[in-house]
């Protein structure tokens, strides 16, 4: 088969995923495969490749070649992807290993679990402090320089100080994201949130991604980009979670048998979804807010437990954060205050409003949220850009960093140019100018008594010059036409800065525009409107977040937080339901755009439209191999080598039972280490309690970060190629099962809201084989799904041709055997659509000659003859 459409079968969901990261691991897609040098599996690539209607919407892997696996962007980086277990595999091992502990191991458990959330706390609270303190000095040590230069009006040697520092910074970042953890780039929240999703790859949580993502974001965040470092922290709590929860290390000799509770995708899951809670409390210091963003934006699956455990990890970092608060207001951190850890306080407004107040609001929610749609649209567009750019290599990722960052100081240190010299205010409470100190009153190149109101904003921290923004009792400190150069500059700035390779979040952008523009409809509304111009800055920043993150309830609670005023609520609730609605009609969330930009199959909370016109049998692909209960060691071995399923369904067949029926799922992963122990028999017989005796259910517990047994670690000798194993012990009796009529759009939500990774599809009548196929989360892209039938358009509520329910919509439907492993007998068949041309793809599909039943195709319910 060609390149092409090697790469076509891993762009719409027939490549394989990798278990270990290293390109050659298992895939998810069960029901076809290379076998043999021959092509197994139902027609694919060149249907898609001719419409291409829904290409503004694919992901951007189009047509790269991968021939081993399917790929996605993590961060700055391609690499492969795999599917997480989130389903506890009920097998015999399982359920002898449950029934024979203790009381006090399963209180081991659950303490552990309490006790690992209490760690998650600290460490995020602890990298949350690290970051701030560590931006504050260097970027007040930056800026203080900087000014005092600028007050010896040495205004060439200033800028040439300030732009040096910025590039200086920047290399560094880039540098660590490019030579280092490529995954570590960008925010992190599309990777946890897909991550939570069911989605991993071998980087996303590595050590190496949570070191660059520390020291990458302090670096990025003090070179004066427009960018955050609230998002990273996110990140930067999962990947601490995950390092908990990878069940020990034989690598460093943490082998503790408490710790090997951890040693599955469920429990991980747990935590990293604490993790990224801890990670929003740790940036905003919104505990509250932290929980509600994990359940609002970040978890796919919820349940009352992890909610207390997050919302106890919330409670770690808040109490670790007002502890070194206090510490450093001693002066004991250098540049670095109270004001630190970003807490806007506009308390001291008085909030009254009227009619008149309303309609502004209004107004600024329906804007806000044009402006968040026209944000997300462009930075779609940025990021496919410079993913191109970064697929050059890293000298390319450095350079395109050092040219954004050359652009920000230009526009940093320039701007304030065009500014006018306003007088200080006459109130003697306030330092002005701000001399030393981060303020609200930047002299730049005024004489004294007076500041540049630019400079107050673009030569201070993103923290800072928020603060100043949501100022209140200042409403005539900032000009208008400061305040639109300013608006036009943050605005373009943070969508260009986005997607180059540092370490980077979207809400400290998103919020300083937000603030800016708000404080300008409080400037122009001023003549009619009571609220006080710092509190318009706030509510501009809760239409902003609206229109962009799609959030509401969480980004509420963290916007009250912040601000510590309650009595805002009713206000910020309209603006961000305004702005959200209205920006719905252009696009989807910036993380929902991302997460698919970058090809990451997430499956979403609700099904499709046009899923409601297919069922199961339509999406999968055959033929499906699979295993007798009891197997041979050569055909099992067979199988794992020229193919890269990671499920196979087990067939009991007579004499272990009457008639052919489904035993259970097992796993690739389990099958290795069933090998690895070589608990072989000579007689094809059940081996009864031998199994128990020999191996425990950790053997079979998932691996860490680290490899795990792969194929090449196997030793098995000729004469044991002959001999027979019993795959009941491990085989997952409890698998789900959906009937091959069942609408596939239901399908779609029990796959997603159960976390699976495989779901067996069997027939509906008697007398035919036990399963038709296994769905796998590939089978419910969109990708897969407009590949095998092209007409729909996914844009409209998916009608089929009026002609005939079948028409087009079921031209070729596989109503196949499973094939036996050691025996292939292909046939083809030829397709002929009655009422339109020839089919633009044949269908291949393979008969058992050993346990040979019908099969055919269907085409307006007539079965075709076979031809060899």
């Amino acid at each position: 088969m060609d390149p092409q459409n090697k790469a076509n079968r891993g762009e719409h969901g027939h490549g394989f995923e990798d278990e270990d990261g290293d390109g050659d691991g298992p895939g998810d897609i069960e029901n076809a495969e290379l076998f043999g040098g021959m092509e197994i599996g139902r027609f694919r690539s060149d249907v898609s490749d001719k419409n291409t209607s829904y290409s503004s919407s694919q992901p951007l892997l189009i047509k790269r070649t991968n021939t081993t696996s399917q790929i996605a962007i993590v961060g700055a980086n391609i690499c492969p992807i795999e599917s997480l277990d989130y389903e506890i595999v009920e097998n015999e091992l399982f359920k002898h290993d449950w029934r024979s502990r203790k009381k006090i191991q399963i209180f081991q458990y659950v303490v552990l679990k309490w006790a690992f959330a209490l760690l998650i706390g600290l460490g995020t609270g602890l990298v949350g402090f690290f970051n701030n303190i560590a931006v504050e000095n260097i970027a007040g040590w930056k800026l203080l320089l900087t000014s005092n230069l600028i007050s010896e009006q040495k205004y060439y040697k200033a800028f040439a100080v300030y732009a040096f520092s910025n590039v200086g910074l920047a290399a560094a970042a880039a540098a660590l994201c490019a030579f280092i953890a490529p995954a570590a780039a960008g925010s992190g929240i599309p990777e946890v949130k897909a991550y939570l999703n069911g989605v991993d790859a071998h980087t996303i949580l590595a050590p190496s991604t949570l070191f660059v993502k520390i020291f990458g974001s302090v670096l990025g965040v003090s070179a004066g980009f427009v960018v955050g470092k609230e998002g990273p922290m996110v990140h930067t709590g999962a990947c601490i979670a995950s390092m908990l929860g990878q069940g020990g290390s034989r690598k460093y000799h943490l082998t503790w048998t408490w710790l090997r509770y951890f040693k599955n995708d469920r429990d991980r899951r747990d935590l990293i979804t604490c993790g990224a809670a801890a990670g929003v409390a740790a940036a905003f210091r919104a505990p509250v807010g932290g929980v509600l963003f994990a359940l609002e934006e970040a978890a796919s699956w919820w349940r009352s437990a992890l909610l207390w455990r997050t919302f106890f990890t919330t409670a770690v970092v808040a109490i670790v954060l007002r502890a070194f608060i206090e510490y450093c207001t001693t002066g004991k951190c250098g540049l670095f205050g109270q004001g630190g850890l970003i807490m806007y306080d506009i308390s001291s407004a008085v909030v009254t409003y009227s009619g008149p107040d309303a309609l502004a609001v209004i107004f600024l929610g329906i804007i806000g949220g044009i402006f968040g749609g026209l944000y997300n649209y462009l930075v779609d567009k940025v990021i496919r850009t410079y993913s191109i750019i970064n697929e050059k290599g890293a000298a390319f990722k450095i350079l395109l960093v050092i040219t954004i960052a050359l652009l920000t100081s230009c526009c940093a240190y320039g701007l304030p140019w065009l500014a006018k010299c306003i007088p200080c205010p006459a109130d003697h409470s306030v330092n002005c100018p701000s001399v030393g100190e981060s303020g609200n009153y930047k002299s730049f190149q005024c004489p004294p008594g007076h500041y540049n109101d630019l400079a107050s904003l673009f030569l201070n921290t993103n923290d800072d010059a928020i603060r100043n923004l949501f100022s209140t009792s200042t409403s005539k400190e900032f000009h208008i036409s400061s305040l639109f150069i300013f608006f036009a500059s943050v605005y373009c700035l943070g969508i260009i800065t986005y997607g180059i390779a540092i370490p980077s979040g979207l809400f400290i952008p998103v919020i300083l525009a937000g603030a800016c523009y708000g404080r300008l409809v409080g400037r122009l509304f001023e003549s009619i409107s009571s609220l006080d111009t710092g509190l318009f800055s706030l509510l501009g920043a809760a239409s902003f977040l609206g229109g962009t993150m799609r959030m509401t309830v969480s980004m509420c609670v963290i916007l009250l937080e912040l601000t510590n005023d309650l009595l805002l609520l009713p206000l910020v609730m309209l603006v961000l339901l305004i702005s959200k609605t209205v920006a719905d009609f252009f696009n989807k969330g910036v993380y929902d755009q991302i997460v698919k930009i970058k090809g990451l199959p997430f499956m979403e909370a609700h099904a499709e439209p046009y899923m409601r016109h297919l069922v199961a049998a339509d999406v999968v692909s055959g033929p499906l191999v699979t295993f007798s209960g009891v197997e041979k060691v050569g055909n099992i071995l067979h199988a794992l080598r020229k193919t890269r399923h990671n499920g196979f369904p087990v067939i009991d067949e007579p004499p272990f039972s009457d008639a052919p029926e489904l035993c259970g799922l097992v796993l690739r992963s389990h099958l290795l280490v069933l090998l690895k122990g070589k608990a072989f028999l000579k007689e094809r017989i059940i081996s009864g309690e031998e199994n128990f005796q020999r191996f425990a259910a950790f053997d079979f517990a998932k691996p860490g970060s680290g490899k795990g047994i792969k194929l090449e670690d196997l030793d098995i000798a000729e004469e044991e190629m002959d001999m027979y194993i019993d795959l009941h012990p491990i085989a997952n009796t409890s698998t789900y099962t959906v009937v091959e009529t069942m609408s596939l759009a239901k399908a779609a939500i029990l796959f997603r809201q159960l976390g699976l990774r495989h779901m067996c599809v069997i027939p509906k009548s008697k007398g035919r084989p036990p399963i038709v196929g296994i769905l796998t989360r590939h089978d419910f892209m969109a990708e897969h799904i407009l590949g095998l039938y092209p007409h729909i358009n996914p844009h409209k509520r998916a009608k089929f041709a009026a002609n005939s329910r079948l028409c087009n919509a079921k031209c070729i439907k596989h109503l196949q055997s499973p094939v036996h492993i050691a025996q292939w007998a292909p046939f083809s068949v030829a397709i002929w659509n009655g009422s339109n041309a020839v089919a633009d793809a044949a269908a291949k599909f393979t008969l058992s000659s050993s346990n040979w039943t019908r099969s055919y195709l269907i085409v307006f319910g007539k079965p075709l003859s076979k031809t060899n």
